[in-house]
């Protein structure tokens, strides 16, 4: 099974490896691949749903600079969403209870 993200999907990469700048990027990006590993669903359709999180950023841009883990991370939460592993809202939630954590707690 080829797990390959290129042209507008391609991850940020140095010297052949993808660049994560946190921790949570790289847990992301495994759940992603494990999640299609166990068959969820298909890289394809995961790539699809990235590409189409970077084109709608790229048709409006929100001022913030192009953040590539940030349309990784909305397309696997779409992506779950739409497979009914679990609702975005609670993945909100999950994120605001994290987000609240003191510095220094990576997860």
């Amino acid at each position: 099974m080829a797990m390959e993200l290129e042209g507008k999907a391609t991850p940020p990469m140095a010297n052949g490896e993808i660049v994560f700048e946190a921790p949570w990027q790289t847990r992301a990006f495994g759940m992603a691949r494990a999640l299609c590993e166990q068959g969820l669903y298909s890289w394809d359709e995961f790539r699809g749903h990235l590409i189409a999180e970077i084109e709608k950023y790229d048709a409006q841009p929100d001022g913030r600079g192009y953040e590539y883990f940030d349309h990784f991370l909305s397309a696997l939460i779409q992506l779950l969403a739409e497979k009914q592993v679990c609702r975005s809202d609670e993945l909100s939630e999950r994120t605001t209870v994290f987000d609240e954590r003191p510095h220094g707690h990576d997860h």
